[in-house]
């Protein structure tokens, strides 16, 4: 067994090793200065005991000269003043090195996830990721405040306090030794042992309800319409409860071991009281020594006491070192120089033998090639999961192809990085808008934009009536989310952002979901004219406005169905047919879903 313990806890430091040795050689300097302070705050407490108890003594004695307690007493008063004053120091500088290490490490951790969340999601759930990203850097936070100091300055101390015992008599010393041992080493052992297992279920546990309240949040409204709320309360409750009990039995644990420590340290201190007394009897010492020894026991042993608590959680610890391994090295963005003349001169997407799955059993393209010329419009059709929106996000560079290449004027998308925004703009589904005003939202796409650039943005978005209509105009509210706006006015707004941006790339990912048929005819109009000049790819589930696209392509299984223009198609393919009639008989139902989806 403690084998296996020895083996985990080699594992978990060299997971820490490689996630921390770099902060560790930065803040070695200050990782010294701590503990050096944390030994001297508990010497100070121990002189403190030691001088108080002596005094205390040799003034009950009367003595014959007043300088045999003087000097007691200006020691008393000078370890009574530094170890508060070195406690808050030690305080200040073990929590000045933890945060800077540990808010450098989130940093980290952030980077290591960030480049590659959407591929993350397959090894890890939402809620597991907000279980990393909450507990494991907390726990790397209390192993060094709750167990690298205080286990490294408890033993300078046990050394010290043997040390200095040897001074006075070697066989006392060794049984010292041996009796504190006991305390600090072989209880922690036994209370990882039996605690450990439970502590690895209570993480366990604690990340199911991370998971559940995640789902539980993301689809709160399902879980609202469904009427079955009172359902997932009951279920919450009962893993809640669950994990409370646990912990419980574990607080029980914890009161018993408590329990038997204190019993070693009261018997620890009856073999100092016995020892200092037969040194007193054999006149070794004089009777003022048996306090001062006694006292000095105390705060020794407030120093050792936090050693099995906190080694006894060492498997959260381990754990949470070993889940922050295995996100890997963050490594930073390869990216290219991008030449100014990308930005300015006509850019042609070339989409060459795409494959690319997110699950090597489940592939979403596979071999699909797309060109789409400066200017030209594009709409991408087809059914759920048949890879629309994998097409934007490797065109964007969010994603890279598993094989073949998504290229930007024969640059790989995914090595633009955050300079893809100067190229390519977005207008999805749900664009979200800011409890500010009209003007500052629509400023988002371009903040040096004049007065006048942004009354023609709104202006060509179909926005002039509306803004004209408000007392306030453009510093009309937009209350949050846009929510004293219609649907419809809200995605005008976003265009407006997608016109002051001046992208010569505009993805439009399925912009008119959720409008009504007059609306979304005339929120096609507006888009369709204000991005005249621009290169569109448009994913829709409508075939209205279709007729106004230069190439309509058509996927199915990760591959292109039908490709053409509307008219072509409508000429040449029995199923375009179909699914123009379907989507028409829709456009007279639109309560319904789309028939061919």
């Amino acid at each position: 067994m403690f084998r296996a313990l020895f083996k985990q806890s080699a594992i978990s430091a060299e997971s820490q090793t490689r996630w921390m040795r770099a902060y560790l050689q930065r803040y070695k300097g200050l990782l010294f200065l701590v503990l050096f302070l944390g030994l001297l705050t508990y010497l100070c407490a121990a002189g403190l005991m030691f001088v108080s108890g002596y005094l205390v003594s040799e003034a009950a004695t009367l003595p014959d000269n007043i300088l045999l307690i003087y000097i007691p007493i200006v020691l008393t008063r000078a370890f009574g003043i530094a170890r508060p004053g070195l406690h808050y120091a030690e305080r200040l500088a073990s929590h000045n090195f933890v945060l800077r290490m540990t808010s450098e490490l989130r940093a980290r951790l952030y980077r290591a996830l960030e480049p590659d969340v959407l591929r993350k999601r397959n090894k890890h759930k939402t809620g597991d990721i907000l279980s990393i990203l909450a507990d494991d850097i907390e726990h790397i936070q209390n192993l060094y405040l709750r167990i690298i100091f205080p286990s490294i300055v408890a033993a300078l101390l046990y050394l010290a306090v043997v040390i200095s015992l040897g001074a006075f008599s070697v066989t006392f010393a060794l049984f010292m030794l041996l009796w504190v041992g006991i305390m600090v080493v072989l209880v922690p052992i036994v209370s990882l042992a039996v605690n450990g297992a439970r502590c690895y279920r209570q993480k366990d546990m604690r990340s199911n309800l991370y998971q559940s309240l995640t789902d539980a949040i993301l689809g709160v409204r399902d879980w609202l319409f469904s009427g079955r709320q009172s359902d997932f309360i009951k279920n919450y409750e009962m893993s809640a409860d669950q994990l409370r009990a646990s912990n419980a039995q574990s607080k029980r644990f914890s009161r018993r071991r408590d329990f038997m420590w204190q019993l070693l340290a009261a018997a620890a201190l009856v073999a100092m009281l016995i020892w200092i007394s037969n040194l007193t009897n054999q006149g070794s010492l004089s009777a003022s020594w048996i306090a001062a020894f006694v006292l000095a026991v105390f705060p020794l042993a407030d120093a050792l006491a936090p050693i099995p608590e906190a080694l006894s959680n060492l498997p959260n610890y381990q754990d949470s070192a070993r889940r922050l391994d295995s996100l890997g090295r963050p490594t930073p963005p390869k990216t290219v120089a991008i030449p100014q003349e990308l930005i300015r001169t006509p850019i042609t997407i070339r989409l060459r033998d795409l494959h690319f799955h997110y699950e090597k059993e489940n592939p979403i393209l596979q071999g699909l090639s797309l060109t789409v010329s400066p200017g030209q419009k594009v709409a991408i059709l087809g059914p759920s999961g048949s890879g629309k929106s994998t097409i934007l996000g490797l065109i964007r560079g969010d994603l890279a192809p598993i094989s073949g290449s998504a290229l930007l004027n024969d640059i790989p998308s995914a090595s633009i990085g955050d300079a893809v925004s100067s190229i390519i703009g977005v207008l999805n589904q749900h664009p979200y808008l800011f409890d500010t005003t009209i003007s500052n939202n629509l400023r988002l796409g371009n903040p040096q934009a004049s007065d006048t650039e942004l009354e023609q943005a709104a202006a060509q978005a179909g926005l002039y009536d509306l803004i004209a209509a408000l007392p306030s105009g453009m510093n009309t509210p937009m209350e949050e989310a846009g929510a004293r706006f219609s649907g419809g006015e809200r995605q005008r707004i976003a265009l407006g952002r997608i016109l002051l941006q001046k992208t010569p790339i505009v993805i439009l990912d399925e912009p008119t979901i959720g409008l009504d048929p007059r609306q979304e005819s005339e929120l096609i109009s507006s888009i369709l004219n204000g991005l005249k000049d621009r290169s569109i790819i448009w994913v829709t589930h409508h075939l209205r406005g279709m007729e106004r696209m230069d190439s309509i392509i058509f996927l199915e299984n990760g591959r292109v169905a039908l490709k053409g223009t509307h008219k072509e198609l409508l000429h040449s393919s029995r199923r375009y047919q179909n699914l123009y009639a379907m989507d028409s008989l829709e456009e007279h139902t639109p309560d319904k879903a789309p028939l061919w989806h």
